[in-house]
């Protein structure tokens, strides 16, 4: 890693928010609704980096996108903050109380070992703090469908609740059963899709061309001059 400047950057950022507040029209301008397309945005471009990592070993891009999602909680902090609704600490504060409550088998004196068992102890701590009269509490819905289709039935498999899926055969209840075949086989669909996804459009090895035949149609105008009988030349 590179040697870093005297100061602690996360709190000179800070200041830089601060002070990009107060002198940018722009930024002063913003609110948390008018920058939501932005975290969206960059969330979005923070996944890309990491498929690219995963893909070429090489993880320069997803340090840069980490910075630009940073930027976003710093700035929504800020925009609090000039509210006086919370700041940058709180929101750390928070995080800290969270993690430490949420892992006692590390500060505390439970017992869990394995993934499995880790996992399962985070979900019976956050369900005692938030309890849920839906399934549906505290999911997004605008995950994407995989996403939130998995997020759905691992809440129905935790309340052992029976499961009947579509016997249609349908585009929907296909994939909701590829969403149940990925659980089962420990896969995340939404990754798998957009491995998949990606893997349509490699492009073909260095030094060969793409030979591969275009079959889509062909939609372009034609411009040739009509040559029937009695047809108007084109001008």
């Amino acid at each position: 890693m590179a040697e870093r400047p005297d100061g602690d950057p996360l709190v000179e950022l800070i200041g830089v928010m601060a002070r990009l507040r107060a002198e940018c029209d722009w930024k002063a301008a913003q609110d948390h609704r008018s920058l939501a397309r932005h975290l969206l945005e960059e969330t979005h471009e923070t996944l890309e980096a990491i498929d690219e990592g995963a893909s070429s070993g090489d993880w320069t891009h997803l340090r840069e996108e980490l910075g630009d999602l940073l930027l976003q909680v710093y700035f929504h902090a800020a925009i609090a903050a000039g509210r006086g609704d919370f700041d940058i600490d709180d929101v750390a504060g928070d995080l800290l109380a969270k993690l430490v409550r949420r892992n006692p088998h590390v500060f505390g004196d439970a017992e869990a070992t394995g993934a499995a068992s880790v996992n399962e102890l985070w979900e019976a701590v956050k369900a005692a703090e938030r309890p849920r009269t839906s399934v549906l509490d505290g999911i997004p819905p605008t995950l994407p469908a995989l996403l939130r289709a998995d997020k759905v039935l691992d809440r129905l498999a935790r309340r052992d609740a029976e499961v009947a899926l579509p016997e249609d055969d349908g585009i929907g209840a296909r994939l909701l059963r590829v969403v149940v075949d990925a659980r089962e086989l420990g896969v995340d669909p939404e990754q798998a899709l957009r491995d998949a996804v990606a893997s349509l459009l490699d492009d073909p090895p260095e030094g060969r061309p793409d030979t591969r035949p275009d079959t889509r149609p062909d939609t372009r105008p034609d411009t040739r001059p009509d040559t029937q009988p009695g047809a108007r030349p084109v001008v």
